[in-house]
């Protein structure tokens, strides 16, 4: 049975559910142009964490306010373990490139879309033209300016270029058509494992990608921040959408400690220990580099005009 036969199914379940995601199982969020992300499985909620926690802790109290309480404890003293209880299945249609990064994140079950075994779909992404930015002269990893429009529509117009004759390119060389039908008897057919290497990065691929709540929460507190690259960044941010309604308090608690708070070194600690009882401190007295003096400055949001 498909996916998308599948959410108007009922099934009868003894087992803890969580409303919020119910709402949206098997539901493809639009990302990109041609991408999306779809939660096609889950298992615990809030609930799963408090109830791991107190194993440990005792049984306890079980009025919402204190399993809220609890599970902002628990992240707050980076007790993960609990918050390992949570499991979450997605089916991701994401560009080839942004799947290479995503890849580095080896705390997941990923099964990806054969392109040995399956014919790929001519579908690539293109960036929209206030996404098309110069290369960054002090972060080699980084985008800088806005290109201008004509300069956008140019390299707009090549990489829609190059990804279709690569493409066309592609399916003469394996000389099946998207169904896998021979197009003509008289060519032969490459084989489809080398063939592919002549796609672009560009094009997407589907994969599963099955993790836990406390590794979601580290790959959305790198892949949300607003200095990721903004291909991720999306989907990054459709799945902290799905996490409020999953989880709510762990999202809650996560937001709080995690994505709206900061961290310091020793120095740090102790500069700000010494801005509290008057005293000045500069990049000089502060014991931190310049890179992270300036870091530091910037997380306090402190004017050194």
């Amino acid at each position: 049975m498909s996916e998308d036969n599948q959410i108007d199914e009922i099934h009868p379940t003894k087992r803890a559910v969580a409303p919020g995601i119910e709402k949206i199982l098997y539901k493809a969020i639009p990302v990109l142009d041609h991408g999306f992300v779809r939660v096609v499985d889950y298992m615990g909620d809030d609930s799963a964490i408090v109830q791991a926690a107190r194993v440990s802790y005792g049984k306890g109290t079980k009025q919402t306010n204190q399993d809220r309480g609890l599970i902002q404890y628990l992240m707050r003293h980076r007790h993960t373990t609990p918050f390992e209880m949570c499991d979450i299945k997605f089916h991701i249609k994401l560009p080839i490139f942004i799947a290479r990064q995503w890849i580095r994140h080896r705390t997941a079950s990923v099964n990806e879309y054969s392109a040995r075994y399956s014919i790929m779909a001519n579908e690539f992404y293109i960036p929209r033209p206030e996404d098309m930015a110069m290369q960054s002269k002090s972060n080699k990893q980084g985008r800088d300016n806005i290109l201008s429009a004509a300069e956008s529509e140019k390299l707009l117009h090549l990489l829609t270029e190059d990804a279709g004759r690569c493409y066309n390119h592609y399916q003469e060389m394996i000389n099946e058509d998207i169904h896998g039908n021979i197009v003509n008897d008289d060519n032969p057919s490459l084989a489809r494992e080398l063939a592919r290497m002549n796609l672009t990065l560009n094009f997407y691929t589907e994969w599963y990608w099955k993790i836990n709540l406390h590794n979601l929460f580290h790959f959305l507190a790198l892949r949300a921040d607003p200095h990721a690259q903004y291909e991720i960044r999306v989907y990054a941010e459709a799945m902290l959408n799905i996490v409020k309604e999953w989880v709510p308090f762990a999202y809650e608690a996560f937001m709080e400690y995690k994505v709206n708070a900061a961290s310091f070194s020793g120095n740090g600690v102790k500069a700000i220990k010494a801005m509290l009882n008057g005293e000045k401190v500069t990049a000089e007295t502060s014991g931190m580099s310049k890179r992270e003096w300036l870091e530091f400055i910037a997380t306090l949001e402190i004017d050194q005009s």
